[in-house]
């Protein structure tokens, strides 16, 4: 006699009651007196440093894909940017990120699209994820960096301090905006690449999965939309390879280029006429 028994996901606690405070918190803002346009303007900032220069850039395409080369300090500095997106520390992110790419949507594909939409965006981080234990197979190259190894332990306490200055400069409003309601869209944005770029949108390239180029999603992750064209040429510095598929990060690689601090940029080949 066999006896079932169940494959269902467990819970993790330690996430999802961390997301639902930071989700509580990021609902302050429609506090009287929590509102000014200058705490706006902080958290508007603060996104594009974490979520652009700092994920997007620094974590997605400079450390996980290696799209292009930077000087040391710069590389670091980006991905002090991206730890404060409070996704994790970056040797996590980065190993995750390249765990995808080898098994998109598989069963080992830490936030497989055939799961659901749900589990996509934000489900694989709520629960434990098996993929999670990969992680130092995948990431050799910085887990014995120092820098990497101070960011991943203590991500959150960096955050903490970022507070801690935005309530000296600001009061509550800055911590609100800046700290709340920034994570809160900078997560959602991020989780989108994962989950609607696998759903909405057309593919340009048979990548062997379902990745999707979706101009809304390109427009809040600063270029990370164009997800099929990536998924085909996962090397590749642009992702945004026809001249309407608008690519924020390309042109800031294409600045650091032209005065000299990115360098050994990595191209899609161009498409034959």
């Amino acid at each position: 006699m066999t006896i079932a028994t169940s494959t269902k996901p467990q819970i993790n606690w330690v996430n999802t009651l961390f997301f639902i405070g930071l989700h509580i918190g990021a609902l302050f803002a429609f506090v009287p007196g929590n509102f000014s346009w200058t705490a706006v303007g902080v958290g508007f900032l603060l996104y594009w440093v974490t979520g652009g220069l700092g994920v997007t850039l620094g974590f997605h395409r400079l450390v996980t894909h290696r799209s292009f080369q930077t000087p040391k300090w710069l590389e670091y500095l980006l991905v002090f940017f991206g730890t404060l997106s409070c996704q994790g520390g970056p040797i996590e992110w980065i190993g995750t990120h390249r765990i995808h790419h080898l098994n998109s949507d598989t069963d080992t594909d830490p936030h497989d699209s055939n799961k659901g939409f749900w589990w996509s965006h934000m489900g694989w981080l709520t629960h434990y994820c098996p993929a999670h234990a990969d992680v130092p197979r995948f990431t050799k190259d910085i887990a014995e960096d120092p820098v990497y190894q101070f960011l991943e332990k203590y991500f959150i306490l960096i955050q903490v301090a970022l507070g801690v200055l935005l309530l000296l400069l600001g009061g509550w409003p800055f911590v609100i905006w800046g700290i709340f309601v920034r994570i809160v869209w900078v997560y959602h944005c991020t989780w989108l690449v994962n989950s609607a770029t696998h759903k909405f949108g057309y593919q340009s390239y048979d990548s062997g999965d379902k990745s999707t180029n979706c101009w809304w999603v390109a427009v809040l992750v600063f270029g990370e939309g164009w997800h099929n064209n990536h998924h085909a040429f996962q090397y590749s510095a642009r992702h945004g390879l026809e001249w309407w598929e608008i690519d924020l990060t390309w042109m800031t690689v294409q600045l650091l280029q032209a005065v000299g601090l990115a360098t050994n940029v990595k191209l899609a080949p161009a498409k034959s006429s």
